[in-house]
Protein backbone atom coordinates (compact mmCIF):
# COMPACT_ATOMS: atom_id res chain seq x y z
CA UNK A 1 0.00 0.00 0.00
CA UNK A 2 1.35 3.41 -0.92
CA UNK A 3 1.35 6.12 1.66
CA UNK A 4 -1.37 8.64 1.97
CA UNK A 5 -0.67 12.01 0.89
CA UNK A 6 -0.75 15.23 2.73
CA UNK A 7 -4.34 15.85 1.93
CA UNK A 8 -5.46 12.33 3.06
CA UNK A 9 -3.37 12.73 6.06
CA UNK A 10 -5.36 16.17 6.86
CA UNK A 11 -9.13 14.75 6.63
CA UNK A 12 -8.33 11.52 8.67
CA UNK A 13 -6.58 13.88 11.44
CA UNK A 14 -9.87 15.57 11.18
CA UNK A 15 -12.40 12.75 11.57
CA UNK A 16 -9.82 11.60 14.32
CA UNK A 17 -10.60 14.66 16.06
CA UNK A 18 -14.69 15.09 15.82
CA UNK A 19 -14.70 10.95 16.96
CA UNK A 20 -12.50 11.93 19.74
CA UNK A 21 -15.54 14.55 21.01
CA UNK A 22 -17.88 11.94 20.03
CA UNK A 23 -16.95 9.52 21.98
CA UNK A 24 -16.03 11.00 24.95
CA UNK A 25 -19.30 12.61 25.77
CA UNK A 26 -21.34 9.63 24.30
CA UNK A 27 -19.09 6.69 22.72
CA UNK A 28 -19.44 5.94 18.90
CA UNK A 29 -16.88 7.68 17.53
CA UNK A 30 -15.80 4.71 15.50
CA UNK A 31 -18.56 5.33 13.11
CA UNK A 32 -17.03 8.42 12.24
CA UNK A 33 -13.65 7.26 12.33
CA UNK A 34 -13.74 4.13 10.68
CA UNK A 35 -15.34 5.02 7.22
CA UNK A 36 -12.89 7.66 7.19
CA UNK A 37 -10.17 5.35 7.49
CA UNK A 38 -11.60 2.92 4.62
CA UNK A 39 -12.40 5.54 2.37
CA UNK A 40 -8.98 7.42 2.73
CA UNK A 41 -7.10 4.10 2.79
CA UNK A 42 -8.41 2.49 -0.16
CA UNK A 43 -5.49 -0.20 -0.55
CA UNK A 44 -5.76 -1.57 2.95
CA UNK A 45 -7.06 -4.56 4.18
CA UNK A 46 -9.98 -4.59 6.66
CA UNK A 47 -7.79 -5.94 9.46
CA UNK A 48 -5.24 -2.88 8.76
CA UNK A 49 -7.90 -0.28 8.87
CA UNK A 50 -9.18 -2.26 12.25
CA UNK A 51 -6.08 -2.04 13.84
CA UNK A 52 -5.08 1.70 12.75
CA UNK A 53 -8.44 2.92 14.43
CA UNK A 54 -8.30 1.07 17.37
CA UNK A 55 -4.64 2.55 17.75
CA UNK A 56 -6.34 6.18 17.13
CA UNK A 57 -9.06 5.20 19.56
CA UNK A 58 -7.15 4.08 22.47
CA UNK A 59 -5.70 7.72 22.51
CA UNK A 60 -8.97 8.97 22.98
CA UNK A 61 -10.17 6.80 25.50
CA UNK A 62 -7.14 7.35 27.33
CA UNK A 63 -7.49 11.00 27.51
CA UNK A 64 -11.18 11.19 28.15
CA UNK A 65 -11.15 7.93 30.51
CA UNK A 66 -8.26 9.80 32.75
CA UNK A 67 -10.84 12.63 32.73
CA UNK A 68 -13.95 10.87 33.34
CA UNK A 69 -11.58 9.89 36.46
CA UNK A 70 -10.49 12.85 37.98
CA UNK A 71 -13.65 14.47 37.95
CA UNK A 72 -16.43 11.64 38.09
CA UNK A 73 -14.65 9.72 40.55
CA UNK A 74 -16.97 6.61 38.88
CA UNK A 75 -16.60 3.32 41.77
CA UNK A 76 -13.82 1.26 40.55
CA UNK A 77 -16.08 -2.09 42.60
CA UNK A 78 -18.28 -1.86 39.11
CA UNK A 79 -15.25 -0.59 36.54
CA UNK A 80 -12.89 -3.32 37.48
CA UNK A 81 -14.70 -5.87 36.56
CA UNK A 82 -16.54 -3.92 33.64
CA UNK A 83 -13.27 -3.35 32.10
CA UNK A 84 -11.46 -6.48 32.35
CA UNK A 85 -14.70 -8.47 30.94
CA UNK A 86 -14.27 -6.05 28.31
CA UNK A 87 -10.53 -6.68 27.79
CA UNK A 88 -11.23 -10.60 27.05
CA UNK A 89 -14.38 -9.96 25.28
CA UNK A 90 -12.32 -7.50 22.69
CA UNK A 91 -9.69 -9.93 22.33
CA UNK A 92 -11.74 -12.96 21.63
CA UNK A 93 -13.27 -10.63 18.86
CA UNK A 94 -10.10 -9.33 17.29
CA UNK A 95 -9.59 -13.05 17.04
CA UNK A 96 -12.74 -13.65 14.53
CA UNK A 97 -12.59 -9.84 13.18
CA UNK A 98 -11.01 -11.15 9.80
CA UNK A 99 -13.60 -13.58 9.31
CA UNK A 100 -17.05 -11.74 9.40
CA UNK A 101 -18.18 -9.58 7.06
CA UNK A 102 -19.39 -6.50 7.78
CA UNK A 103 -22.44 -6.60 6.05
CA UNK A 104 -24.00 -9.45 8.72
CA UNK A 105 -23.37 -6.65 10.98
CA UNK A 106 -25.16 -3.89 9.96
CA UNK A 107 -28.58 -5.00 9.80
CA UNK A 108 -28.48 -6.10 14.04
CA UNK A 109 -26.83 -2.85 14.36
CA UNK A 110 -29.06 -0.48 12.74
CA UNK A 111 -32.18 -2.63 14.92
CA UNK A 112 -30.10 -1.95 18.19
CA UNK A 113 -29.51 1.81 17.52
CA UNK A 114 -33.15 2.74 16.78
CA UNK A 115 -34.89 0.21 19.66
CA UNK A 116 -32.14 2.33 22.56
CA UNK A 117 -33.04 5.45 20.68
CA UNK A 118 -36.50 5.05 20.92
CA UNK A 119 -35.73 3.96 24.43
CA UNK A 120 -34.04 7.13 25.47
CA UNK A 121 -36.81 9.08 23.82
CA UNK A 122 -39.84 7.98 25.25
CA UNK A 123 -38.25 7.49 28.69
CA UNK A 124 -37.54 11.19 29.43
CA UNK A 125 -36.40 10.37 33.08
CA UNK A 126 -34.40 7.79 32.40
CA UNK A 127 -30.44 9.03 33.22
CA UNK A 128 -31.26 11.54 34.89
CA UNK A 129 -30.09 10.52 38.22
CA UNK A 130 -28.16 7.14 39.29
CA UNK A 131 -30.95 4.41 40.85
CA UNK A 132 -29.44 1.21 40.27
CA UNK A 133 -31.61 -1.69 39.63
CA UNK A 134 -29.37 -4.69 40.97
CA UNK A 135 -27.22 -4.64 43.78
CA UNK A 136 -24.69 -6.50 44.97
CA UNK A 137 -23.18 -9.82 42.99
CA UNK A 138 -26.28 -9.35 40.66
CA UNK A 139 -24.94 -5.70 40.14
CA UNK A 140 -21.29 -7.36 39.26
CA UNK A 141 -22.81 -10.11 37.10
CA UNK A 142 -24.76 -7.51 35.29
CA UNK A 143 -22.11 -5.43 34.65
CA UNK A 144 -19.37 -8.35 33.62
CA UNK A 145 -22.01 -9.50 31.00
CA UNK A 146 -22.25 -5.58 29.29
CA UNK A 147 -18.65 -5.96 29.49
CA UNK A 148 -18.06 -9.21 27.66
CA UNK A 149 -20.69 -9.04 25.05
CA UNK A 150 -19.89 -5.05 24.14
CA UNK A 151 -16.28 -6.19 24.21
CA UNK A 152 -16.43 -8.69 21.79
CA UNK A 153 -18.71 -7.04 19.11
CA UNK A 154 -15.68 -4.31 19.96
CA UNK A 155 -13.28 -6.47 19.07
CA UNK A 156 -14.71 -7.60 15.83
CA UNK A 157 -16.20 -4.62 14.43
CA UNK A 158 -16.30 -1.72 16.92
CA UNK A 159 -18.76 1.27 15.79
CA UNK A 160 -20.80 1.94 18.05
CA UNK A 161 -19.35 0.09 21.33
CA UNK A 162 -18.83 3.54 23.30
CA UNK A 163 -23.34 4.46 22.45
CA UNK A 164 -23.62 0.43 23.38
CA UNK A 165 -22.10 0.83 26.34
CA UNK A 166 -23.35 4.03 27.78
CA UNK A 167 -26.98 3.04 26.67
CA UNK A 168 -27.06 -0.38 28.57
CA UNK A 169 -24.85 1.38 31.95
CA UNK A 170 -27.83 3.46 31.84
CA UNK A 171 -30.93 1.22 30.32
CA UNK A 172 -29.91 -2.18 32.12
CA UNK A 173 -27.64 -1.00 35.17
CA UNK A 174 -29.65 2.13 36.28
CA UNK A 175 -26.45 4.86 36.38
CA UNK A 176 -27.24 8.45 35.14
CA UNK A 177 -25.58 9.13 31.97
CA UNK A 178 -22.58 11.21 33.09
CA UNK A 179 -21.50 7.97 35.66
CA UNK A 180 -22.73 5.76 32.42
CA UNK A 181 -20.25 7.92 30.53
CA UNK A 182 -17.55 7.88 32.68
CA UNK A 183 -17.24 4.30 33.02
CA UNK A 184 -18.18 3.55 29.28
CA UNK A 185 -14.77 5.64 28.54
CA UNK A 186 -12.87 3.40 30.93
CA UNK A 187 -14.37 -0.13 29.94
CA UNK A 188 -13.83 1.23 26.39
CA UNK A 189 -10.23 1.97 26.73
CA UNK A 190 -9.95 -1.76 28.00
CA UNK A 191 -11.74 -3.55 24.87
CA UNK A 192 -9.55 -1.08 22.38
CA UNK A 193 -6.08 -2.81 24.29
CA UNK A 194 -7.94 -5.83 24.02
CA UNK A 195 -8.09 -6.10 20.28
CA UNK A 196 -4.76 -4.22 19.84
CA UNK A 197 -2.93 -7.01 21.96
CA UNK A 198 -4.01 -9.11 19.05
CA UNK A 199 -2.95 -6.73 16.16
CA UNK A 200 0.26 -5.15 17.25
CA UNK A 201 1.75 -9.04 17.10
CA UNK A 202 0.81 -9.69 13.95
CA UNK A 203 2.12 -6.54 11.98
CA UNK A 204 -1.74 -4.75 10.98
CA UNK A 205 -1.12 -1.63 12.39
CA UNK A 206 -0.15 1.54 9.80
CA UNK A 207 1.73 3.40 12.16
CA UNK A 208 2.01 6.49 10.57
CA UNK A 209 -1.74 6.78 10.35
CA UNK A 210 -2.46 5.44 13.74
CA UNK A 211 -0.23 7.70 15.70
CA UNK A 212 -1.09 10.62 13.44
CA UNK A 213 -4.88 10.07 14.01
CA UNK A 214 -4.26 9.15 17.78
CA UNK A 215 -2.76 12.92 18.77
CA UNK A 216 -6.33 13.96 17.25
CA UNK A 217 -8.60 11.77 18.44
CA UNK A 218 -6.77 12.30 22.08
CA UNK A 219 -7.06 16.29 22.00
CA UNK A 220 -10.78 15.55 20.80
CA UNK A 221 -11.06 12.80 23.70
CA UNK A 222 -9.96 15.58 26.22
CA UNK A 223 -12.78 17.99 24.62
CA UNK A 224 -15.40 15.65 24.84
CA UNK A 225 -14.54 15.02 27.91
CA UNK A 226 -14.42 18.06 29.53
CA UNK A 227 -17.42 19.41 27.97
CA UNK A 228 -19.63 16.53 29.44
CA UNK A 229 -18.20 17.17 32.91
CA UNK A 230 -19.08 20.34 32.62
CA UNK A 231 -22.57 20.18 30.84
CA UNK A 232 -23.87 17.11 32.90
CA UNK A 233 -26.36 14.44 32.56
CA UNK A 234 -28.83 16.39 30.46
CA UNK A 235 -26.25 17.31 27.71
CA UNK A 236 -25.19 14.24 27.62
CA UNK A 237 -28.82 12.39 27.36
CA UNK A 238 -29.39 14.83 24.43
CA UNK A 239 -26.06 14.92 23.08
CA UNK A 240 -26.49 10.74 23.44
CA UNK A 241 -30.22 11.15 20.97
CA UNK A 242 -28.72 13.31 18.40
CA UNK A 243 -25.49 11.40 17.77
CA UNK A 244 -28.00 7.70 17.68
CA UNK A 245 -30.00 9.38 14.97
CA UNK A 246 -27.42 10.10 12.94
CA UNK A 247 -25.67 6.43 13.46
CA UNK A 248 -29.34 5.60 12.62
CA UNK A 249 -29.11 7.70 8.95
CA UNK A 250 -25.40 6.32 8.30
CA UNK A 251 -25.68 2.89 8.77
CA UNK A 252 -29.32 2.79 7.73
CA UNK A 253 -28.23 4.31 4.62
CA UNK A 254 -25.93 1.31 4.16
CA UNK A 255 -28.00 -1.49 4.54
CA UNK A 256 -30.83 0.14 2.27
CA UNK A 257 -28.29 0.89 -0.50
CA UNK A 258 -29.03 4.57 -0.33
CA UNK A 259 -25.01 5.17 -0.89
Amino acid sequence: MSDPTVTVLVLLGLAALAAGFVDAVVGGGGLIQLPALLIGLPGASPVQVLATNKVASICGTSAAAATYYRRVRPDPRTFGPLMACALVGSFAGAVVASQIPREAFEPIVLVVLVVLGAYVVLQPDVGEETLLRFSGHQHLAAAMAVGAVIGFYDGALGPGTGSFLVFALVGLLGYDFLEASAKARLANWATNLGALLLFIPTGAVLWKVGLLMGACNLAGGYLGARTAVEKGSKFVRVFFIVVVSAFIVRIGGDVFGVW
